[in-house]
């Protein structure tokens, strides 16, 4: 193939590795030296595992074995988020508080892979406990963006969309609570979807806001975010958020799509430039056949402020086993009062501590009725809002995000740094899944950088997210 290995997707590595065009180990050794390569330079991996020769050479007899029955991922290295376990390798979700900590058991979507044959490259870099925009707050220093290292890969999962952008990896997983995959996908070019809350089980990943949360894929194509989301999802006892397969009802569309857009919340606090490439990109899904719908969503204005009431208050209670006393980061004071306050002072970085903070506020007596059941309240608004716009829409589109890839330090006001997660909060407020795909680009002082488009659907109908991502990268999916 003329492509280096490194740079294939899934399904071009999948269909050269059937005909043996090339081994596993040549894909492993390929994606590996380019990432150690890359990684001083990125920070992308936290970790970079050691070959796994049993797994490689399993992977390969099974390709050999079994051809084109062989699961699509059978072969294929990929990156996991620092946050997701993987059994004997450290999860440290970017926290010196977790720094020592090994991961006892697999996540149920580590389980899945590994049933599948997929390859573990390492864990990547992230935001602290998944706190941020920018994967500036990791406690093991930023993430650069491939596409231009002054400026941030976007956050909470950053090392999984720069370690695939690098082409560091064939593909990776992330977790996204109110934007965290969807966002740096947007900042580096790549697709990445976050799924319908309880479609993917979260037994496993490290807890943040434990409504919000969900795993997910990021993809050089939405084939690849398809083949890992087909391959990640399914029902799983010990999360009994997770859902079966058929809990939804699959809405009927024809071939052309209602494509609703909320122009009264996108008319400002744009770029001008990343606005007409999404409203160039929306003409031509026109010219494709699907037509636009305008439609309201007032509550999408308050989703932001909601969004930073109910998630620090689910991560102060989450983070709250972190006391020094069972594991983690411990250190010793006077007091048994001590001892807990030194550990969760040393070992939580700035932001941690902020949105611990925050979170406590309003949960405390006196405020949880002000803001956090107010903000449960407006949530429940927000979702019957969007069930009504998909009445008379397929799917809804925004902008990924209201800017390319910003400069390290250039948002260090936290209220700034939060208004990156404007656009991409609602789908995990309302549970539904969403996916972001590239759809052009924008110059920043002689620099191209990637923009992506944002489509959301009712929950379940992830098949539409990947059609209509597919209409806009131009891919034939089936």
């Amino acid at each position: 193939m003329t492509k280096p290995l490194n740079e294939l997707t899934i399904t071009e590595a999948a269909k050269g590795l059937r005909a043996k065009d090339f081994t596993v180990r040549e894909l492993w050794d390929a994606c590996h030296s380019v990432a150690q390569e890359r990684n001083a330079e990125l920070n992308a991996y936290l970790e970079l595992f050691g070959v796994d020769t049993a797994a490689v050479e399993a992977a390969q007899t099974r390709i050999n074995t079994e051809g084109e029955s062989a699961p699509l991922l059978c072969g294929i290295p990929l990156a996991i988020k620092d946050n997701i376990l993987i059994e004997g390798h450290i999860a440290s979700a970017a926290s010196k508080i977790l720094e020592n900590y090994e991961a006892p058991y697999d996540a149920f979507v580590i389980e899945k892979l590994k049933e599948a044959g997929a390859l573990f490259l390492g864990r990547t870099n992230m935001d602290e406990f998944a706190m941020g925009s920018s994967t500036e707050h990791s406690a093991y220093g930023t993430v650069k963006n491939p596409y231009d290292v002054s400026r941030v890969p976007g956050g909470s999962s950053g090392g999984s969309a720069a370690a695939v952008a690098s082409n560091g990896a064939i593909a990776s997983l992330g977790t996204d609570t109110g934007g965290s995959i969807r966002q740096p996908a947007a900042h580096c070019g790549l697709v990445g979807l976050k799924p319908t809350y309880g479609a993917v089980s979260r037994s496993g990943a490290i807890a943040l806001g434990s409504s919000l949360d969900q795993i997910g894929p990021f993809g050089k194509s939405v084939a690849d975010v398809k083949a890992l989301f087909d391959t990640i999802k399914g029902e799983d006892p010990k999360d009994l958020t997770s859902i079966p397969a058929n809990a939804y009802p699959i809405p009927k569309t024809g071939n052309a799509l209602r494509i609703g857009v909320p122009r009264h919340l996108i008319k400002e606090g744009i770029d001008a430039d990343a606005l007409e490439v999404f409203e160039s990109t929306l003409t031509r899904l026109v010219n494709e056949g699907h037509t636009l719908v305008d439609i309201s969503l007032p509550t999408s204005s308050y989703a932001l402020p909601m969004y930073y009431v109910i998630m620090p208050a689910e991560a102060s209670t989450n983070l709250a086993r972190y006391d020094g006393m069972r594991y983690g980061l411990a250190r010793r004071g006077a007091t048994g009062l001590d001892d807990y306050l030194e550990s969760r002072t040393e070992g939580f970085g700035e932001e941690t501590k902020r949105r611990i903070l925050l979170g406590t506020f309003v949960l405390s007596s006196g405020y949880i009725d002000a803001y956090y059941r107010k903000a449960e309240a407006a949530r429940d608004v927000l979702r019957e809002e969007y069930r009504a716009a998909f009445v008379t829409c397929d799917v809804i589109a925004f902008p990924t995000t209201p800017s390319p890839a910003f400069k390290f330090g250039e948002k260090s006001d936290p209220v700034a740094m939060y208004l990156e997660d404007v656009f991409t909060v609602t789908a995990n407020l309302t549970g539904m899944p969403a996916i972001s795909v590239p759809m052009g680009t924008v110059v920043r002082e002689e620099t191209t950088l990637p923009v992506g488009i944002h489509f959301t659907t009712p929950h379940g109908a992830e098949e539409l997210l990947f059609k209509i991502g597919a209409e806009v990268t131009g891919e034939k999916l089936y």
